[in-house]
């Protein structure tokens, strides 16, 4: 193909996909917001653009003015702002990096860059504090166009797809359960649940389909939490409580989901992740490891005098070496996440993890809180509250 026949296909895509001509031979325009002291630039979500060549970073925005500094550094010295609308305004980044952990600015930041006219944004999970904000940035964004990504990266792993087969074929049975683990460092239990449990929660929700109930309890010290228990927790969480937290789900595939996280109770490196649990055997998935899953077979309920092998779960199959060079790398720096937005760009169709699928892990959370309000009754979802039940407990 010759080069003048390259471009006049690359332009004809380009159109098919709903996007200007010219757009389909030029890199993506992003903008980096983050802020220094309050959660920063999230896992590396400024860097991950320079490793992506259809990228480039055209502006950086951050209310701190050192970590301004040394953000442009990092970032090969583009344009920076203290305001980040200020940004938005004069160097109009079609994608959007919304960098900070704490997610008491998640929703002043979506709806400025919606509001923009960004054609992109990803951004550092949790997606934000209530439904109501979930709400409303998703409905500014679709009145927009924009698709939304959340960093949830695990989601972004192409062993999803075989782990989905595997399940099809009988790998391990007929699915019994879901067992889940928060990190349960010094933050387990309902921030635990917060930062980290939503990793946990956006899995479930691959496998099991929409969460349909929920019973929870929040343990102070293994006693319920109180009002009196309750403060603002880190990360802009808002109101939470206790060191401990229990929460069973049902979801539409009819699998029912465990979720546990006690402080202090995981092993480093351990512990913090997913089962599948069926009577053939089950699949173990660790959050933010590679490889991300193993098949362990055997009904895991039965003894056995042999030992039981966790043989890792490859995009090729179980045992089988990893095709994809630099898998774990692709994953853990968003590259995967950050090619996904694009394409869903193109292609206009929501990224493999979405806005609406970020609010599937906020009301999740929210379902605990509002169950153990209701000390412990089964809560139905979609839930009607939109704010924190635990402002009312």
């Amino acid at each position: 193909m010759n080069r003048r026949h390259f471009l006049a296909t690359a332009a004809a895509t380009g159109l098919a996909y709903g996007l200007p001509a010219a757009e389909a031979d030029r890199k993506w325009r992003v903008g980096v917001i983050g802020h220094g002291g309050r959660g920063d630039y999230g896992h590396g979500l400024d860097t991950m653009w320079l490793q992506l060549p259809e990228t480039e970073i055209v502006g950086v925005a951050d209310a701190t003015a050192t970590s301004l500094e040394k953000a442009k550094a990092r970032l090969n010295n583009p344009p920076a702002f203290v305001e980040y609308r200020k940004m938005l305004a004069e160097v109009k980044p079609a994608i959007v990096a919304i960098g900070p952990r704490q997610i008491d600015q998640h929703r002043d930041m979506c709806l400025a860059v919606i509001e923009s006219g960004a054609r992109g944004i990803y951004m550092e999970k949790p997606f934000c504090r209530t439904l109501a904000e979930a709400d409303e940035i998703i409905a500014a964004a679709r009145a927009k166009g924009t698709k939304v990504a959340l960093a949830h990266r695990n989601r972004y792993h192409p062993v999803l797809g075989k782990i989905d087969q595997l399940i099809k074929e009988d790998a391990i049975g007929q699915v019994l359960e879901i067992r889940a683990r928060g990190k349960e460092d010094q933050r387990g239990g309902a921030l635990d649940l917060w930062v980290l449990g939503t990793h946990l929660l956006n899995l479930i929700h691959y496998f099991g389909g929409p969460l349909q109930t929920c019973s929870g309890v929040l343990l102070k010290d293994g006693k319920p939490v109180t009002k009196e228990d309750l403060q603002p927790g880190g990360e802009g969480v808002g109101l939470i409580g206790g060191n401990e937290m229990h929460a069973r789900f049902t979801t539409e595939r009819g699998i029912t989901a465990y979720l546990d996280s006690i402080a202090k109770a995981g092993v480093p490196k351990a512990g913090f992740g997913i089962q599948i649990i069926g009577n053939k055997g089950l699949i173990d998935i660790r959050i933010d490891t590679e490889p991300l899953a193993h098949l362990v077979p055997g009904n895991p309920f039965q003894p056995t005098k042999d030992a039981r092998p966790w043989i890792p779960i490859s995009t090729a199959g179980p045992g089988q070496p990893e095709p994809i060079a630099n898998l774990g790398k692709q994953v853990g720096g968003h590259l995967l996440g950050g090619k996904d937005l694009i394409a869903a760009i193109r292609e206009n169709r929501p990224p493999l993890c979405s806005a609406e699928d970020a609010r599937v892990t906020i009301e999740g959370v929210m379902a605990v809180f509002a169950s153990h309000r209701d000390r412990g009754q089964i809560v139905t979802l979609p839930l009607a509250e939109k704010t924190n039940p635990l402002d009312r407990l």
